[in-house]
């Protein structure tokens, strides 16, 4: 069994209510992991927003990933769950781990191929660009 852990993430307490379930997230999460030889070690989940860096939870994962030397693997549903900004990805590419986004199926890691990464890439500035438009539909 590898060790992971599992991070999951609704944007606010109405979306919680609403259904975009942290329930729902777990479970596919905790799905893929037995299915895949994971051992999720420890959960982390988060009820904000992810357009700013400085979410509370994802703070306590990267410290947590940076002490724990036999953990070096996320396991989140998709890319807009775990982050919509810049500073965070970078803030993970510069851990040396690899996170599986489960509902894709993509690995990204220090060893993932040039595509992998063009293509993760795009999706950050995807959801970045969502929160952005949305921002600006509201005001």
């Amino acid at each position: 069994m590898i060790n992971a852990v599992m991070y999951a993430r609704v944007s606010s307490r109405e979306q919680e209510q609403e259904g975009y379930s942290i329930d729902a997230q777990r479970k596919l999460i905790r799905t893929f992991a037995s299915k895949s030889c994971f051992e999720i070690i420890h959960e982390f989940v988060d009820v904000e927003s992810a357009k700013n860096p400085g979410r509370r939870e994802f703070g306590k994962m990267v410290e947590f990933l940076k002490s724990c030397r036999n953990c070096r693997t996320i396991l989140v549903e998709k890319t807009d769950r775990l982050y919509r900004n810049f500073e965070d990805s970078v803030l993970l590419e510069k851990l040396d781990i690899e996170i599986h986004f489960v509902k894709t199926g993509t690995v990204l890691s220090k060893n993932a191929k040039a595509q992998t990464k063009f293509m993760h890439r795009i999706e950050v500035v995807s959801a970045k660009y969502y929160s952005d438009n949305l921002r600006e539909e509201v005001i």
